[in-house]
């Protein structure tokens, strides 16, 4: 059964929109992350993601921490391979983290770890999480040389970034799927187990589930959109639906 991971990251972006820190103001800060991420585990979500980043600019320690006390599903943590949050997620213990490249200057991420020219540093963080019973996946393009790469340095999971499928028009989108798939497939015969998303919409997920070996979906900005009408509930069961399982 293809699972679904609900990015929650845009419901802190709003909430900072007004309140500054999770952390200040005499009122409760809202919309409260962690409470969307209750309403999406009751309408069916496996599991919620987010991406903790060096600037804090929507996701917040508190948010990360609340989350791992109370949460039945698993723990998605996105973040990227800097002595700090590496540290964080020691002492956090996510069920699963998946390093991302990360720029202050983007709006979202832009593109997957280059793992083959990656620095000394990625295969000890990945060592480190490990140690620390955290499975470790790396967020990288749909290429071979990034999937043969994260299989040397002794990743459990690649998540395919999608965002060039999201992105694309046709007839390009048929190669995009294409590449999707030969890289699913290579990662499974290198022993890797595979994730997928970014730019996930309602729209274009039933053509990803022709990839094959795919474990979980990440998504989220279209479920916190398609919530603003139906409620989150509703928005994360119509995912469901579109993945098969509703």
């Amino acid at each position: 059964m293809l699972k679904l991971g609900l990015n929650v990251d845009h419901v802190a972006t709003l909430r900072q929109a007004r309140y500054r820190s999770a952390q200040t103001s005499a009122a409760a800060p809202e919309p409260d992350p962690v409470w969307a991420a209750v309403e999406a585990e009751l309408a069916g979500a496996h599991g919620i993601t987010v991406h903790l980043r060096e600037d804090r600019r929507h996701i917040q320690d508190r948010d990360v921490r609340l989350l791992r006390q109370t949460l039945r599903t698993r723990l998605n943590l996105e973040m990227a391979d800097t002595p700090e949050i590496v540290s964080f997620a020691e002492e956090i213990r996510p069920d699963e983290v998946c390093l991302v490249p990360e720029k202050r200057s983007e709006l979202t991420t832009e593109g997957g770890l280059n793992v083959a020219a990656a620095s000394k540093s990625l295969p000890r963080t990945v060592n480190r999480l490990k140690k620390a019973r955290i499975a470790v996946s790396l967020f990288v393009d749909p290429a071979q040389e990034q999937v043969g790469a994260a299989a040397e340095i002794g990743a459990d999971f690649i998540e395919l970034h999608t965002g060039a499928y999201a992105n694309a028009a046709e007839p390009a989108v048929g190669a995009e799927i294409r590449k999707l798939i030969a890289a699913a497939e290579l990662a499974h015969k290198l022993g890797l187990r595979v994730n997928a998303g970014h730019g996930l919409n309602y729209q274009n997920t039933s053509r990803i589930l022709a990839v094959p070996h795919l474990e979980t979906l990440n998504t989220g900005h279209a479920i916190i959109c398609r919530a603003l009408f139906v409620g989150l509930r509703q928005a994360v069961r119509e995912m469901l639906a579109l993945m098969g399982n509703g």
